[in-house]
Parts: C-alpha cells; sequence; structure tokens
C-alpha cells in the first residue's frame, strides 16, 4: 500500500505538492490564497527598494506609490487575483524603470509616455531601434517575454478572488493618495527628464502631456486649416559669389549686466553685447537658467518649442528627420560646409541625431575636442574651430558655418572659474554668485575679442559673419529678478513676458559690413535664423520670407504675438508643405 501511494504522488505532481507540510498548495495543485498574498508581497519588494532609493524624497513617493497601488488595483478589479496583478504590475513598471535607465545612458533622457507611440508609429523609428539600439531592442523582447511568461505561470496557480467592490475601493484609495502626493511634491520640474533618477515619476508624470498631443493630433500647435499657396523649397541658391562664413556662437548662461540697473559691474564688459550698428539687441529666448537645447532649437529650426506644449523638452529628439528648410539646411543648399563644435557628448540629449537630421553634419564633441572637462574656457572651443578653419580654408574655398558652443559661464558658480585669471568680479555687496558669474562674463568677452582678433590675422582675405547669443540667463540673476535663491532653475516657473527670458544677440562682420538689423524692441528667438540669413546676403526661400512678414507683424513676437493665428496658420502652411512632419 504504501508503495503504491509513493508510486501514485510521483506521477501525480499536485498531490506531491498538498502532501507537503504545511501545505503551500491547496488540494488542487495550486498555491493557498495566503501563499499567494504573501508571494504577492515578495515580488513588490524589488520595486518598493527602488522607490526608497531613487524617487526623491516622501513628497514624490507618495505620489509613485499612490499611482503604483492604482495600477495593482486596476487590475485587480479586472482580474479579481492578488499574484497575477502584483506579478504582472511589477513586471511592467521594472520593466519601464530598466528602459528608463537603457534610454538615459543612450540618449541622455529618461522614458516618456509618448515614446510608446513615437517609437512605435513608424516603421523608420522600429528601424532606427533596431539598427542603433539592437541590443537593447532584444533585451526589451526578452523582458516582455519573460512578462508574459510570469502572467501565464501566476494566472494558473493564482486562488485568490478579490471582490471586485474592494479593489475598486482600494483604487479610489490609491488614487487619493497620488493626487495628494502630486499636490505635496508640486509641478515636475522643466528637465525632470533629463535627470539620472526618478525614472517612475517621470514616466507617470509625461503621461499628462502625452494625452494632451494625442487629443491635439499632432506635436506642434497650428490651424486647423490656412489659405495660401504650399510652401515650395528653391532647388538652387542665387546668392553672392563668394558669401562670407558665418560663425555663431552660442555663449552660455549670457546675459548683458546693464539689463539690471542696480548692479554694480566692469562697464567694459559692454562693448561686448554690441553689433556692428553699435546698438544693444535684446533676444527673448524661451528658458531660463538652463535648457539650452531649447534655444538651439529655435535658432535652428526657426519654431517656438513653447507650440509644442508639454512635449517642448523633447523637440532635438521628436522632431530630427521631421522638420525641413532649416537654418544648415539653407546654408547647404548655398554651397555651405557645415560644422558644430559641441561641449558635450554627442549623445546628450539626442544632440547629434538632431544635429545631423537639421543638416550639420559634422559634429566635433567634448571627446572629438579633447576636452579635459565639460567646462573649459571659451578659447579652449574657439581654438580647436580655428584650426578647423585654417584646414578647410588652406585647401577649399566653400563657405564656411561654423556652430561654437561656449561654457566659461555655466553654473555653478559657487568655486573660483580659471583661478589664476585676473578678472574684475561685481563691486561692493555684490552677491557672491553673481560676482563670480561676472568674472566668468569677463573671461568670456576677453575670449571673445582674441578669437575675433586671431581670425582677422590668420584670414585677412575672408570675410567673415560673426552672430553671437546668449541661450538663457544665469541662475546668477535671481536675487535680481525677484526670485529664491534656494530654487533651482528646474522648479522657476516665469511669465511668458518676464524680463528672466531676455538675453541679447550681437551681429558683427571681419572684412564685411553686415546689413541693418531689425528695429524692433525685443527680437524673439525663432526669427534669429532669419536674421542670420539676411545678415550673410543670402537669398530667402519662401518659409523664411513668411517668416520676415511674421516679423514685422508681431512686431518681433512670434509665441505671443498678438495675431496669434498668423503664426498658427503658418505653421499648418508648413505642415501642408511637408516641411513639418508633426506626428
Amino acid at each position: 500500500m504504501v508503495e503504491r501511494s509513493s508510486e501514485n504522488l510521483a506521477r501525480s505532481p499536485r498531490a506531491w505538492r498538498s502532501s507537503l507540510p504545511g501545505a503551500l498548495f491547496d488540494h488542487h495543485g495550486s498555491l493557498n490564497r495566503t501563499t499567494c498574498f504573501v508571494a504577492a508581497g515578495l515580488l513588490s519588494v524589488p520595486l518598493a527598494v527602488y522607490m526608497l532609493t531613487s524617487e526623491g524624497g516622501l513628497d514624490n513617493q507618495t505620489y509613485v506609490l499612490g499611482v503604483t497601488v492604482a495600477i495593482v488595483a486596476a487590475l485587480l478589479v479586472v482580474t479579481r487575483r492578488a499574484l497575477v496583478s502584483a506579478a504582472v504590475a511589477n513586471g511592467l513598471i521594472l520593466t519601464a524603470v530598466a528602459i528608463a535607465s537603457a534610454k538615459f545612458s543612450a540618449m541622455g533622457m529618461v522614458l516618456h509616455a509618448y515614446d510608446i507611440f513615437f517609437y512605435l508609429s513608424s516603421w523608420s523609428t522600429i528601424s532606427y531601434l533596431w539598427s542603433d539600439f539592437r541590443t537593447l531592442a532584444l533585451g526589451l523582447a526578452l523582458l516582455l517575454a519573460l512578462l508574459a511568461a510570469t502572467a501565464v505561470v501566476s494566472w494558473r496557480i493564482d486562488t485568490t478572488r478579490v471582490a471586485r467592490w474592494r479593489s475598486a475601493l482600494l483604487f479610489c484609495a490609491a488614487v487619493a493618495v497620488a493626487l495628494g502626493g502630486s499636490y505635496w511634491k508640486g509641478e515636475r520640474r522643466h528637465t525632470q527628464y533629463y535627470w539620472e533618477d526618478m525614472h517612475l515619476s517621470s514616466f507617470y508624470s509625461s503621461w499628462a502631456d502625452t494625452v494632451e498631443t494625442l487629443l491635439r493630433g499632432q506635436l506642434i500647435e497650428s490651424a486647423a486649416s490656412a489659405s495660401g499657396p504650399l510652401i515650395r523649397l528653391p532647388t538652387t541658391c542665387a546668392g553672392p559669389a563668394k558669401p562670407p562664413h558665418i560663425i555663431l556662437v552660442h555663449e552660455e548662461s549670457v546675459v548683458p549686466p546693464a539689463y539690471f540697473p542696480k548692479l554694480a559691474y566692469d562697464k567694459s564688459l559692454d562693448p561686448f553685447f554690441r553689433s556692428h550698428d553699435g546698438q544693444l539687441h535684446k533676444l527673448r529666448v524661451e528658458t531660463y537658467g538652463g535648457a539650452s537645447w531649447l534655444t538651439e532649437f529655435s535658432i535652428l529650426a526657426g519654431v517656438s518649442t513653447r507650440s509644442f506644449g508639454g512635449m517642448r523638452n523633447f523637440v532635438q529628439s521628436l522632431m530630427a528627420g521631421k522638420i525641413y528648410d532649416t537654418l544648415p539646411e539653407t546654408l547647404a543648399r548655398c554651397g555651405y560646409r557645415n560644422a558644430v563644435f559641441y561641449p558635450m557628448m554627442r549623445n546628450f540629449v539626442s544632440n547629434e541625431k538632431f544635429y545631423k537630421a537639421v543638416g550639420l553634419k559634422q559634429v566635433f564633441d567634448a571627446t572629438d575636442q579633447k576636452a579635459p572637462t565639460y567646462q573649459e574656457r571659451d578659447r579652449f572651443y574657439f581654438g580647436n574651430a580655428l584650426d578647423y578653419m585654417s584646414r578647410h580654408i588652406s585647401r577649399s574655398r566653400q563657405p564656411l558655418f561654423v556652430f561654437v558652443q561656449t561654457m566659461a559661464t555655466h553654473s555653478p558658480y559657487d568655486f573660483k572659474f580659471s583661478p589664476d585669471s585676473d578678472v574684475p568680479g561685481g563691486g561692493p555687496g555684490t552677491d557672491a554668485e553673481m560676482s563670480e558669474y561676472l568674472r566668468r562674463l569677463g573671461l568670456a568677452a576677453r575670449d571673445y575679442r582674441d578669437f575675433r582678433n586671431k581670425l582677422a590675422e590668420r584670414f585677412p582675405s575672408e570675410q567673415f559673419l560673426i552672430v553671437h547669443y546668449g541661450d538663457h540667463q544665469p541662475v546668477a540673476t535671481r536675487p535680481l529678478l525677484g526670485i529664491d535663491s534656494n530654487l533651482e532653475a528646474e522648479d522657476i516657473e516665469l511669465a511668458l513676458n518676464s524680463p528672466g527670458f531676455l538675453t541679447y544677440y550681437a551681429v558683427d562682420g571681419i572684412n564685411y559690413q553686415p546689413p541693418p538689423l531689425p528695429t524692433v524692441a525685443t527680437l524673439d528667438v525663432p526669427y534669429m535664423p532669419l536674421v542670420i540669413l539676411e545678415a550673410a546676403g543670402l537669398p530667402l526661400s519662401d518659409s523664411y520670407k513668411e517668416r520676415k512678414a511674421l516679423l514685422a507683424t508681431c512686431d518681433g513676437r512670434y509665441y505671443t504675438c498678438a495675431e496669434r493665428e498668423r503664426i498658427l496658420a503658418f505653421h499648418r502652411r508648413l505642415i501642408d508643405s511637408g516641411l513639418i512632419i508633426p506626428y
């Protein structure tokens, strides 16, 4: 009899499991209810550890906890199975965290909900993932396969059957906690998607922007329809026989101190900000204290980042290959060779992909330039650009467009940059951060003058158009704007007309006389490519002729133009003409 029972047990795994002392399984061979609930709790331990160590403070953790429990509760309402709901929810969430971490390593950005729609929307984006991130794509496929297998196994062994009304109550309670946590933590930081931590809360928060974009039906705001002919791209460029080389200098975190009358500073800085006409020209940008790529986008693409709503922080990655007749493309059509000297790594915020898509085919990043750090003196980047221009000009008559980005005036300002340099800071009583910023501004002005002199010395027979601009104000101006100095740039909200968005642009020439500049009081940054093309004496395509008309109509405004319908109609015409792909 004993032998027969043993034989039956060997043939029946369910019978063997149900015979275990203090059995984990019921008489059907499935996990009993208590074991299912314990297993569901144990499955949540890795996620709980992650949340406690990587999702910020208690306010943010409360928000993440509320949303996470709400997801589990929603699955409970559908399945009534505790183990299945916990396994699927934890698997999906940890997969999202893994993807966010991998995306950050590859692109400098974490996971956004819109990525789901963006990367799966066309074969071109799918093929891009497969060709450039094949290992990551295969890893994701493996994770999803494991998740599916876990869901199937847990469904077969889960004996819990939670009443739907209980699950619904849990869902409502979790949503209340999530809303409370959201109110407690406040608005999402502007550049939260570019920091290493808080991958999960970033992903959760991104759904609001994603839903808004999906309801709008496209990324960029535009009119439903617009009259007028399609905007055609010219096939040739009937410009001057020998146009000037164009050097565009991105002066990091630079603002004229003259904008702040009570600030004591070295007045010898003022000429640095003046154009060839001796005037200081105001530029209105769309970011404060950081997110330089927003200003870059408008200067290269000629549209406002604000027109992309909550998706504007991702314009470079989302619009790569989807916006045409850009400044570099126009210059290439006129025979220019385009290059950018970029102080960061080429994959930061997907910059290289965007640069090449808009016509900046040569990208020299920090590694290419052999930069010891990410924050070198401006003369370091200017020196690399000079060497590049020397090599090119010695063997080619092709005009150059060189985009140089600087870093000396970048925050933080709690240490003395280039301490061996004797440069004045602020006057007596000046805030310590502002005083250090003014020192660095003096260094930047000195390095620019030296760069300009070397251009004239090295290339006495060449013509140069030099345009430089401030990409945004430094955080050192917070006290001057009435902003709490303890606030980080990512937490600062400014009104659209705030003086915190004012910087400058300057146009200069070497062996070249630029034409008069726009007479508007303040120029919005999307008009900068138009200014550069006209300053170089190059013909305007139909889209830039339309921008010129808008500049006059809107008195230099773009996103806040009084005749906003004109801007939206322009966007619609760009879309209808295939110059913007809005999805």
